[in-house]
């Protein structure tokens, strides 16, 4: 389906009701053109809360900020589209398709901020889905956000693949002058093809590079992860990743191996016999390797870096070649420290 990461339904696993379109029907919406892809679907969201507390011991963040449920780009392998299912929804093209906006984010942003109890605490945008995906340009929400965190000092980390983050320069470089910002963009692939096919309508791994020079010219830090790595497919490329991040201006580089929760493993197997079908027993083969014989492995502090040889020799792999450009696997704190509530005069000039 062109421009779509995933084609398939999956059944949601919190319903025990399944749609099965005729396949005679879908022929004849093939023959007839009527077949269409289908266009997206903006859906309001009126969350009373915006800010989301992480409990899990190896993710290296508290609190974070999802603009958006869901996620346009339409990557075959991520990992967030089984939240989608909390919505009823599938995990497949309605994760995709269904994009849940949250245009009250920037108000309820400021009111959380603006508690006594709230100390600045690092923030990082978003810990699901892109806060950049391309409705972003029109629906601004995520801009709004980063103004309100510009008001306040309020230390921000965005994670991201596109290059709308650009647009936001202005904002983040008023950010990281109190050392209160700082960006990691996502790149999976150099080759624009294979980029194009498993994340089809997200920047091009050439201006995901571009976003990574603007970013380190206009003085805010910015890391690259390397990610997911796909054993069999895309792990040959990460020492020309770590390269091209480093001639970029990026200032560390990370990485996390593929990881196929619930209905993903079934999103990204279809993707594998449609787009790579004379790779798929060999990345298929390396992933069970790398995830204790299961193609997922969700325990803390396994999840992220998988076990075995594959894993370690991963680990290993990554190590020399980010050594060998001189960058290291973490970026730099954000500081709390001019975090400061505005009073109204202050609030009046924004």
């Amino acid at each position: 389906m062109k421009g779509r990461g995933s084609s398939q339904q999956p059944v949601n696993r919190f319903t025990n009701i399944e749609l099965e379109t005729d396949p005679e029907y879908l022929e004849h919406l093939h023959q007839t053109g009527e077949a269409g892809v289908p266009s997206t679907q903006i859906l309001a969201d009126s969350s009373r809360s915006v800010i989301s507390r992480n409990r899990s011991p190896d993710i290296d963040f508290t609190y974070s900020l999802n603009p958006y449920r869901g996620c346009e780009h339409g990557c075959s392998y991520c990992y967030a589209r089984p939240s989608h299912e909390f919505l009823g929804f599938s995990a497949g093209l309605d994760f995709e398709t269904k994009i849940i906006a949250k245009p009250d984010a920037p108000q309820l942003l400021r009111d959380a901020l603006s508690k006594k109890s709230w100390k600045g605490e690092h923030l990082v945008m978003s810990g699901v889905t892109d806060p950049y995906q391309p409705r972003e340009k029109e629906l601004q929400i995520t801009r709004g956000c980063l103004s309100v965190a510009a008001e306040f000092r309020q230390p921000v980390e965005i994670i991201t693949k596109n290059y709308g983050v650009t647009r936001d320069l202005d904002l983040l470089q008023r950010l990281a002058s109190y050392n209160a910002a700082s960006v990691r963009i996502s790149i999976t692939s150099l080759d624009p093809e294979l980029s194009r096919r498993m994340e089809p309508r997200a920047s091009a791994p050439e201006r995901r590079l571009q976003a990574v020079a603007r970013l380190s010219e206009a003085g805010v830090p910015v890391g690259v992860n390397v990610s997911p790595v796909i054993p069999g497919l895309n792990d040959h490329e990460v020492p020309a990743i770590i390269s091209a991040a480093k001639e970029a201006g990026a200032q560390w580089v990370h990485y996390i191996p593929l990881r196929l929760p619930g209905a993903v493993a079934e999103v990204f197997l279809a993707w594998l016999d449609e787009f790579e079908p004379n790779r798929k027993d060999k990345v298929v083969r390396l992933v069970r390797e790398l995830r204790g014989g299961r193609l997922n492995q969700s325990r803390f502090h396994t999840r992220f870096q998988g076990e075995g040889e594959v894993a370690r020799r991963l680990q290993q792999f990554f190590d020399l070649a980010r050594k060998k450009v001189g960058l290291p696997s973490t970026g730099p704190a954000l500081t709390s420290e001019h975090f400061k509530v505005p009073g109204p005069e202050q609030l009046e000039l924004f």
